[in-house]
C-alpha cells in the first residue's frame, strides 16, 4: 500500500533511482507553476511525499540569465530528492542548464507534456512528444556530458490519440537511456475529460523502466487506486496536494496542524503574500463555509491572514 511508507527506509534512500526500487509506490508533488517552490515543497515532505519536482523554468532563459536563475531556483539541504524540470526545445541548451543544477538537484526532467499555447508556440512542451528523436538526442546529451551516473534524466509526457505513437516515443527514450517517465494520462487537447488510465497500464507494460502515473489523483485511496490500475511505480499529483498538502499521510482533508506548518514555514522563508494566501486557499476550500470564504479570500495583508486565523481557528 502507497500508505504504509516505513519511516527508516526512508532515512537510508539517498536519491531517486533508490526510491524506485524500494519496493514501495514512490509518492510525489509534482511540477506546478508558481506553487511547487522550496517552502510548500518543505510543507508536502513534512507529510510523506517522497520526491518533488520544481516549477518548469526555461532552460534557455536559465543558462543566460543570473537573475533568471535566482529567481527560478532555490533549494536548502532539506529540499532532496529534487528533480528540476525544464522547458527546452536545443539538445545542449538543455545539456548547459542540467550542468549547472547538477550539485543541487538530483536530476532533471523534460517537460515534453505541457499544453499551454505560449509553450508550443515555442517549441517546448507537449511539442516534443511529435519529435521523439530529439527527445533521445537531449537525453543522450546529458548522459554523456554530466559524469554523475546517479543523476537521473526523467521525461513527463501526455498520451497521444493514437497510442503506439505514445509507447513508440518511451520505448525510444527508454533505449537511450532515460530514468523513469511521468504519463499524465490525458490528449494535448484534453483538459478535464476523464484521465485514461487505460492508456498508462499499456505503456507500463511496454516498458521496462519505472513509469509514473498522473491526473485527477485527489486522495490517497485515488493513489491506491491508480496504482493497482495501472500498475505504475509511482504517483505524481498536482491540485490534490495543492487541496490537501497533508495528502500522501492519509488525511482526507487538510488538518489544522498542517495549516500551521504552512504558516511558520512560509514565513521563515519570506513567501511574497500572494502565494502565501493562494496557498491557505486552496488548503481551507474544504474547510470554510461559503461566508468565510468571502472574507478570508479578499484579504490582502499577511497580518490580516494571521489575525483571520488566529480568532477563527
Amino acid at each position: 500500500m502507497i500508505g504504509d511508507v516505513v519511516e527508516t527506509k526512508q532515512c537510508q534512500l539517498k536519491d531517486a533511482m533508490d526510491l524506485f526500487h524500494s519496493g514501495q509506490v514512490v509518492k510525489i508533488c509534482a511540477p506546478m507553476v508558481r506553487y511547487s517552490k522550496l517552502a510548500f515543497r518543505t510543507l508536502v515532505r513534512k507529510y510523506s511525499c517522497d520526491l518533488c519536482y520544481t516549477p518548469m523554468i526555461v532552460a534557455a532563459d536559465f543558462v543566460r540569465s543570473t537573475k533568471a536563475r535566482d529567481s527560478e531556483f532555490t533549494t536548502n539541504k532539506g529540499d532532496h530528492p529534487l528533480i528540476v524540470q525544464f522547458a527546452a526545445k536545443e539538445a545542449q541548451v538543455l545539456c548547459d542548464a542540467a550542468r549547472i543544477i547538477c550539485p543541487f538537484a538530483d536530476g532533471i526532467d523534460i517537460n515534453c507534456g505541457c499544453p499551454q499555447r505560449w509553450a508550443m508556440s515555442e517549441g517546448y512542451g507537449a511539442c516534443l512528444m511529435n519529435k521523439p528523436e530529439l527527445v533521445q538526442d537531449m537525453v543522450r546529451h546529458i548522459r554523456n556530458q554530466i559524469d554523475n551516473p546517479r543523476f537521473s534524466v526523467s521525461i513527463k509526457i501526455r498520451i497521444h490519440e493514437d497510442l503506439k505513437r505514445t509507447v513508440d516515443l518511451c520505448q525510444k527514450a527508454e533505449a537511450t537511456g532515460v530514468s523513469w517517465i511521468t504519463v499524465h494520462g490525458r490528449s494535448v487537447e484534453e483538459r478535464h475529460q476523464p484521465v485514461h488510465y487505460d492508456a498508462i497500464k499499456i505503456i507500463k507494460q511496454s516498458t521496462s523502466i519505472p513509469i509514473v502515473a498522473n491526473g485527477d489523483i485527489k486522495t490517497l485511496k485515488d493513489a491506491e487506486n491508480v496504482h493497482h490500475l495501472t500498475g505504475a511505480d509511482g504517483i505524481m499529483v498536482a491540485r490534490g496536494l495543492l487541496a490537501n498538502p497533508a495528502m500522501f499521510a492519509g488525511y482526507e482533508e487538510t488538518p489544522l496542524k498542517c495549516i500551521q506548518d504552512w504558516v511558520d514555514i512560509a514565513l521563515e522563508h519570506g513567501t511574497p503574500f500572494t502565494c502565501f494566501h493562494h496557498h491557505l486557499i486552496y488548503m481551507m476550500e474544504r474547510i470554510t463555509s461559503k461566508q468565510e470564504k468571502k472574507i478570508f479570500n479578499v484579504l490582502s495583508s499577511t497580518s490580516a491572514v494571521l489575525d483571520y486565523l488566529k480568532d477563527h481557528y
